[in-house]
């Protein structure tokens, strides 16, 4: 054993006679949930549309026939149920809390689900917070799903590592947004993903362009697009490049995204879920 062992050999890489296997955070889901895929959408910053981009994955799932669901783990800053036009509370059985459904059919929890008022202040330290999200997983009765979605909150702090350490990911998408700035930010998060071992299954970038009504042409009005730039630097798949839309705009604020119709998500659900068919 090393002098400087700090007894945690999930962190240590020193092959020693002590050395014992590394501790697994995972948790199941509740017995009666039956989850074939799950996804996460990360973002390094705030204010990229991570939660638009969960919302439209969620709403391209679920008319392309599959059974979908959304976890809001930004417990914090949840903005799924007003997207959908969620209200009022979740309720539980004896064994299990019963996820809200959208009027198509998605699956929500969300931390807004749970307050008394909307706009009340989630004010919990980190700790509480994690154990939220992994109470939201492994204490729901999810049902039968094809592909749940995880909108997380940005960076790549304690609940963004909780999600990663503790529910079974297959793989995350990363959203961005086309300035320069957002390179640093992007590649923190593919570090943090691959440092904990979990596959990135592409970018995809949020207000691309505002497409012009009369003439068709496309204005870049945060500048040129960084994106495929950093998706061939990694190696990565540029998904979609979803402009900025008035009628996306409206429908998340009606709580109606799922009756808007537009398809900028629909190939890449069909990309990454084909093989559930």
């Amino acid at each position: 054993m090393s002098e400087n062992c700090t007894h945690d050999c999930s962190t240590c890489g020193v092959d020693c006679p002590s050395r014992t296997s590394p501790q697994s955070f995972r948790i199941e889901p509740n017995e009666s949930s039956k989850i074939k895929k799950i996804i996460g959408v990360v973002s390094g910053k705030g204010g990229v549309g991570k939660s638009l981009v969960t919302s439209l994955m969620a709403v391209s799932s679920q008319r392309a026939g599959y059974k979908t669901a959304i976890l809001d783990a930004d417990i914090t800053g949840p903005s799924i149920a007003k997207t959908f036009g969620l209200t009022g509370n979740l309720y539980s059985s004896e064994e299990a809390i019963i996820p809200a459904q959208t009027r198509t059919g998605i699956k929500v929890v969300s931390t807004n689900l749970i307050l008394e008022e909307e706009t009340q202040p989630v004010i919990w330290r980190g700790a509480i917070v994690s154990g939220v999200v992994k109470q939201f997983f492994s204490e729901t009765d999810w049902g039968e799903v094809d592909c749940m979605f995880v909108d997380m909150p940005p960076g790549t702090g304690d609940v963004p590592l909780t999600v990663f350490q503790s529910i079974p990911l297959d793989g995350i998408i990363i959203v961005t947004t086309p300035q320069q700035l957002v390179k640093v930010i992007v590649e923190k998060a593919i570090n943090m993903a691959r440092m904990m071992n979990v596959p990135v299954l592409g970018l995809i970038e949020n207000m691309s362009y505002v497409e012009c009504d009369n003439c068709g042409n496309r204005i870049s009005i945060f500048g040129e697009s960084h994106a495929r730039e950093i998706a061939d630097e990694h190696n990565l798949k540029l998904l979609a490049q979803i402009p900025i839309n008035t009628r996306i705009t409206k429908a998340v604020d009606d709580g109606e995204l799922e009756f808007c119709e537009v398809s900028y998500l629909d190939s890449v659900v069909d990309t990454l879920l084909k093989d559930e068919d």
